[in-house]
This record gives structure tokens, C-alpha cells and sequence, in this order.
């Protein structure tokens, strides 16, 4: 059984907005800070934004001001927006959560392009 299931991705234009979700399992939900990470092709997964189960949030400095990480508890999903898209935000994204090394979903995909 799935431990991570995202969604909402899509092609957008630059400067246009979406929403990417992650549904985990309650205890994963409850148990460990959630992650977002994003991959291109040739380049190593990158770290976008944290939450932990208290609602704290950190961000990588390149979506500071255009993307917000925030949790629903009553659906075990966490939330990635993301306004102000550039074509550099074309990527995987892929949630992330749980012991050690941590559950990857499938990924989803997001294109920025005019």
C-alpha cells in the first residue's frame, strides 16, 4: 500500500500558479516532518520545502516568496503552492515523509512553458 500519493501537476505557463498534494498515511502524517523535493533530468533531487508536524516550514531559497508548504491534519495531505512559476521550476516533484531515508510517491509532474 502506498505510503505517499501526489498530485496536481501539469503544464502551466511562467507566471501561472499550481497546487501539488500529498496524500500520506496517519501515521506517517502525524509521525514525521513532510517534505518536498523536485528532480530534473542529469541533476541530483533538490530539497524545496519542509513542514514538520507541528506546522514549522523551511524553504530552499530559490521558491522563497512564490511557494507555500501547509498541512491539512484532516486529511493527512500536505500542500505544495506554487505561484510565479518559471520554466526553471519544470521538474518532479515528489513528496517525501517517514523513518530514516524516508517513503518517496510517484512524483508528479510540473512543465512551466509558454
Amino acid at each position: 500500500q502506498a505510503q505517499l500519493v501526489e498530485s496536481g501537476g501539469g503544464l502551466v505557463q511562467p507566471g501561472g500558479s499550481l497546487r501539488l498534494s500529498c496524500a500520506a498515511s496517519g501515521s506517517i502524517f502525524r509521525g514525521y516532518p513532510m517534505r518536498w523535493y523536485r528532480q530534473t533530468p542529469g541533476k541530483q533531487r533538490e530539497l524545496v520545502a519542509t513542514i514538520t508536524s507541528s506546522g514549522g516550514t523551511n524553504y530552499a531559497d530559490f521558491v522563497k516568496g512564490r511557494f507555500t508548504i501547509s498541512r491539512d491534519s484532516a486529511k493527512n495531505t500536505v500542500y505544495l503552492q506554487m505561484n510565479s512559476l518559471k520554466p526553471e521550476d519544470t521538474a518532479v516533484y515528489y513528496c517525501n515523509a517517514g523513518p530514516g531515508v524516508g517513503y518517496w510517491g510517484q512524483g508528479t509532474r510540473v512543465t512551466v512553458s509558454s
